[in-house]
């Protein structure tokens, strides 16, 4: 008996012991912050119009897990972030929606829009306006830039969605690349940025950065198309050499086939109402 409640007493002022150690070691404070958020009005806004509908989230608060701290990089100004989203919803989202069905975004997009304020620049000089990642995120820099009043920081703007969204569309649905790349295969340099426009269109390039690979042109051949009316699209045909002119159409008509039989969308309805819904943004 004596063994007994000896051996008792021990183990008793070990629990004792145990738990004074262990209530020491529990911090004063929480290290986790449990409050809610409250929503602004900005908040609200984007859930009725991009997380309810599209599932898609907008962060325009700074996370320096969404962007690279390699570079000089700060969030857009709050009050620059509605109409920011209000161009990507009306021409991007709307004109997909009138043309794929009401379904086509909420099944087929990007996620997660990140936005930056500033300029994203490069040590060669150039400027990166959008980011796609794994078809799941789009990064959005200059939104501080961007006024909904000029019809060319618009088009500038819009055309970075579309380009990206295009990247988003071949992960899906790859495009012919064998059949893209035999058009132009002489014209692809990893030195875009110091060729001229005139000179890359005279080439078969819609733009210099097309050349920097086939998936890039036919990214910037399509959401060049798309951002341009008939008449300004023309305008480039008409600016380019026979050769180049040819080999542009014959990309046009690569992107065309590309948008019916992949997602039966009549790619130039679809440049039409992206006009009309850029339009309806400038004058509104």
């Amino acid at each position: 008996m004596k063994i007994f409640k000896t051996y008792k007493t021990v183990l008793i002022a070990g629990v004792l012991l145990l738990a004074s150690c262990a209530h020491e070691n529990q911090p004063k404070e929480s290290q986790f912050d449990y409050s809610i958020p409250v929503k602004t009005d900005l908040d609200k806004w984007i859930g009725t119009n991009f997380l309810t509908p599209y599932n898609i989230n907008v962060y325009y608060l700074w996370n320096q897990n969404l962007v690279d701290n390699n570079r000089y990089l700060y969030p857009p100004d709050v009050t620059k972030v509605q109409p920011a989203m209000e161009v990507v919803k009306k021409i991007w989202i709307d004109s997909y929606s009138t043309l794929g069905g009401a379904d086509f975004v909420k099944k087929l997009a990007p996620r997660e829009f990140v936005l930056v304020g500033g300029t994203n620049l490069n040590t060669n000089g150039t400027r990166t306006l959008g980011l796609a990642e794994a078809g799941q995120k789009i990064t959005l820099f200059e939104v501080d830039n961007l006024n909904k009043k000029n019809r060319a920081d618009v088009t500038e703007f819009i055309h970075t969605i579309q380009h990206e969204y295009v990247h988003i569309l071949n992960q899906t649905k790859p495009f012919d690349q064998q059949a893209w790349y035999k058009l132009t295969p002489g014209g692809y340099t990893t030195s875009w940025y110091t060729e001229a426009t005139a000179t890359s269109r005279n080439l078969g390039f819609i733009t210099s950065y097309a050349r920097l690979n086939i998936i890039e042109d036919f990214a910037e051949t399509a959401s060049t198309i798309l951002t341009s009316s008939k008449a300004e699209y023309d305008a480039i045909l008409a600016g380019a050499s026979a050769t180049g002119r040819a080999s542009i159409k014959a990309k046009e008509a690569i992107v065309v086939n590309y948008y019916k039989s992949a997602f039966n969308i009549d790619f130039y309805a679809l440049r039409d109402e992206a006009q009309k819904n850029t339009d309806a943004i400038i004058n509104n």
